[in-house]
């Protein structure tokens, strides 16, 4: 009983650190897009045709070099963009940490849900921190309607259809739609079965929502049967 007790406790500890890190992944991330929209504006005005869309710390830098700034507000352009690609690399630094400390954290936990094609530990960090105790779900239906992929009913006269479920955790219903996209595209049994479900007369979306929903199927298998491990404590 001792054990199972302790096994529920570090497993919970895993979730929580995961959940923590992949919402600061998610802050870095739009604090980064934020920046790069910055820098874009200020190099577009101090150079014709401004950046490229993947535009770097580095890039930036090696085009600031090669301005010349002819006005007391080009040079304040200049100034400025110093100052955002500095805090660019800074911010770079703080996701390479984060992504090594998510690394770490699904070390731990030994999941095999990174065996899934279409997921990788950013994915598998979000899923595991919003998931947190399978054994909160008694069957793959309860796991499906909370993460919001069980199919509503939209059916008109003879023709089945069925709609997008607005409802659920829509962090783990995200992380599923971005695992159905990558199965969707790549070959594989995920493609095949996108494929039939477009023969048998559905449209691209609603293709791609019975593969979410079959993936929801997948994803909880490995999770059920991951909780019958012990996962590696935490100090």
């Amino acid at each position: 009983m001792r054990h199972q007790r302790l096994r529920h406790v570090v497993a919970e500890d895993h979730h929580t650190r995961l959940r923590l890190l992949s919402e600061r992944r998610d802050d870095l991330a739009r604090e980064r897009v934020r920046l790069l929209n910055r820098l874009h504006v200020l190099l577009r005005d101090l150079i014709p045709g401004g950046a490229a869309l993947d535009l770097t710390a580095d890039k930036a830098a090696a085009l600031l070099r090669n301005t010349r700034p002819l006005t007391a507000t080009d040079s304040c352009r200049r100034d400025l963009t110093r100052d955002l690609i500095t805090d660019l690399r800074h911010l770079d630094r703080r996701l390479h940490t984060n992504q090594t400390q998510i690394r770490q954290v699904l070390t731990e936990t030994r999941s095999t849900i990174t065996d899934i094609r279409g997921v990788g530990h950013i994915i598998a960090a979000k899923t595991l921190g919003h998931v947190g105790d399978i054994t909160r779900f008694p069957t793959a239906d309860h796991f499906a309607s909370y993460a919001g992929t069980s199919p509503l009913e939209a059916s008109s006269g003879e023709r089945r259809r069925h709609r997008l479920n607005p409802t659920g955790n829509r962090q783990l219903n995200t992380a599923l739609h971005t695992i159905a996209l990558v199965q969707a595209r790549d070959p594989g049994p995920g493609r095949v079965y996108y494929q039939r479900k477009l023969n048998e007369g559905k449209t691209p979306a609603e293709a791609r929502r019975a593969l979410k929903r079959r993936l929801t199927n997948v994803l909880y298998r490995h999770l059920t049967k991951d909780q019958l491990k012990p996962a590696t404590g935490t100090d």
